[in-house]
């Protein structure tokens, strides 16, 4: 552990230790999914865990296949607004983990920190644990063709830059599933099924 995680841990109270702590043992292991309640703006935070118990299979004909997580359903893994979002990417989080078929993005983990962190303030403290502990998913890593690949998308389908960019990944992390509620639902570009795990 680096001296700047020592410093940081010095700042959390016992309480938001152990919440941490129980989180990277439950998302490693995945019986069950600890979600911690949105910090406090003060120094010491406050952290209070649901626990939610994984189903033991979720029924779709899209769960054996390698999948790439668009932001929007990392971010309700930690909506607590939304409960039944909430708990479906959850029970999509842990299958793919368990299965191995999860993939993300660099630029997904970015917007995912600054999403939680600005929207739903998550202490960036716990939101940066939990990008590195999305990161034992597979992580697309996009080089300059990749970008001009994603320029053409952009001009060829209308999508923005930053959803070409993540269709673009998921194509060349070998993916045929984009789970996504913001991108076209049903519809097929170069082989990617997209798909919103929320309907």
């Amino acid at each position: 552990m680096s001296s700047l995680s020592h410093a940081l841990e010095r700042r959390l109270t016992p309480s938001a230790r152990a919440s941490i702590s129980l989180s990277v043992i439950t998302f490693k292991n995945w019986p069950v999914a600890m979600i911690p309640s949105r910090a406090s703006r003060s120094s010491n935070i406050s952290q209070v865990g649901v626990i939610l118990e994984v189903g033991a299979s979720i029924e779709t004909r899209f769960m054996s296949a390698r999948s790439f997580f668009d932001t929007n359903v990392l971010v309700y893994s930690d909506d607590k607004a939304s409960p039944a979002k909430q708990r479906r990417a959850l029970d999509l989080l842990a299958e793919h983990r368990r299965s191995g078929t999860g993939v993300v993005s660099l630029q997904v983990l970015q917007e995912y920190f600054v999403t939680i962190t600005r929207k739903l303030r998550v202490d960036a403290y716990i939101a940066r644990r939990k990008v590195e502990l999305l990161a034992e998913f597979d992580v697309a890593t996009p080089e300059v063709a990749d970008i001009l690949a994603a320029i053409d998308l952009h001009r060829l389908h209308g999508f923005s830059f930053w959803d070409a960019l993540v269709v673009r990944a998921a194509k060349q992390a070998g993916c045929s599933v984009l789970l996504s509620e913001d991108l076209q639902e049903a519809r097929e570009i170069d082989g990617i099924r997209i798909v919103n795990p929320f309907k």
